[in-house]
């Protein structure tokens, strides 16, 4: 176990100002390493680490694939990577993207509960749907301290209630009050080493996890044999999806490695749904132009029959085109949150 504590924090809309904030408020002998995961676009370069080291007097930096935790200094996820903690030192990999994002917030929480146990503490900010809410579950499971954003304060509030509603969770507080906390939990005698919650089976899949983040083959590492083969398939790769069970929530994963929480998947789906019926509509559009185009060259050649045929088919593709693009128009892209707005509405 890491001889010191270890705070993981998680974010992504909304959750950039908190970590700003957080940062400018800690002191310069604050004795724990900070590891940050925030969401951000993987083709453009990072300066998160510029930016935090001017709001606060910590140094800030992109950790290198095997580096050694330093104790009084803050790490970000670089852009496209997965950050990971392995007995005190970290994996920087590529793996499969987890809940649609690399770096996924579930990766970091997930690999520091599991390798650190009850040095960890883990903070999850505002964000969209639910990644974080898996990593800090497992940090917990294996004795570490749980904290989230109050969500009446956080600009997006689905992160902190999905893991408010699935995990026992030690800390509710404002972000105004988190240094404070932190500050105090760190400064705090160590837990001594004790048995974790986790089952052997959870421990076996957490491992098994960890190593697909780590861009280990997910196939032959058994990920199939993890929950139920579903019917679904991996809207990213087509892959084969596997139910997982994981506390009193479900996740899915595929054979080539990539994972969804439920709200992510449906998000997915939806989304899948409506890219394929604007390709549906543009096919129509093609062929309706096709047959508009030849029908006039029959037109021009004098055959006004064979013409006149071509512009009705194309007139009903027209309008199956139409039918479609009315379903576009009044789709939405399906979520947790979409449908218990919903579901309020309508009482």
């Amino acid at each position: 176990m890491f001889s010191s504590r270890l705070v993981v924090i998680g974010a992504s809309a909304g959750g950039f100002q908190p970590l700003l904030d957080l940062v400018a408020s800690l002191p310069k002998d604050f004795p724990a390493a900070i590891c940050i995961v925030l969401h951000i676009p993987a083709h453009s370069p990072s300066h998160l680490p510029e930016i935090l080291s001017l709001a606060g007097p910590l140094p800030v930096s992109h950790p290198q694939d095997g580096e050694r935790i330093q104790p009084g200094h803050i790490y970000c996820a670089p852009p496209d990577h997965h950050l990971l903690v392995e007995a005190g030192h970290f994996a920087v990999k590529r793996g499969p993207k987890e809940n649609r994002s690399r770096p996924a917030i579930d990766v970091l929480f997930r690999s520091a509960g599991y390798s650190e146990g009850p040095a960890v503490i883990g903070v999850l900010l505002s964000g969209m749907l639910d990644d974080g809410t898996s990593g800090l579950w497992t940090i917990q499971r294996f004795g570490g301290i749980t904290i989230v954003q109050d969500p009446e304060e956080a600009k997006y509030s689905s992160m902190p209630f999905s893991a408010l509603n699935q995990v026992d969770v030690d800390h509710l507080v404002r972000s105004a009050d988190l240094a404070d906390l932190l500050i105090r939990l760190v400064n705090a005698p160590l837990p001594s080493p004790s048995a974790s919650s986790v089952t052997d089976l959870d421990r076996h899949r957490i491992k098994v996890e960890i190593d697909i983040a780590k861009r280990d083959n997910a196939l032959r590492l058994g990920v199939m044999e993890l929950g139920k083969v579903t019917p679904q398939t991996c809207p990213e790769c087509g892959g084969v999806l596997v139910q997982i069970k994981e506390g009193g929530f479900t996740r899915y994963r595929c054979h080539t490695g990539h994972a969804y929480t439920g709200d992510t998947l449906l998000t997915e789906v939806s989304e899948h749904v409506e890219e394929m019926l604007w390709r549906t509509m543009r096919t129509l559009e093609e062929a309706t132009m096709l047959l508009d185009n030849t029908g006039a060259e029959f037109a021009e050649n004098g055959n006004a029959w064979l013409a006149q045929t071509y512009a009705r088919r194309a007139r009903a593709l027209e309008a199956q085109s139409r039918s479609i693009f009315e379903v576009i128009a009044h789709s939405e892209t399906l979520s947790k949150a979409r449908l218990e707005q919903d579901a309020r509405e309508e009482e």
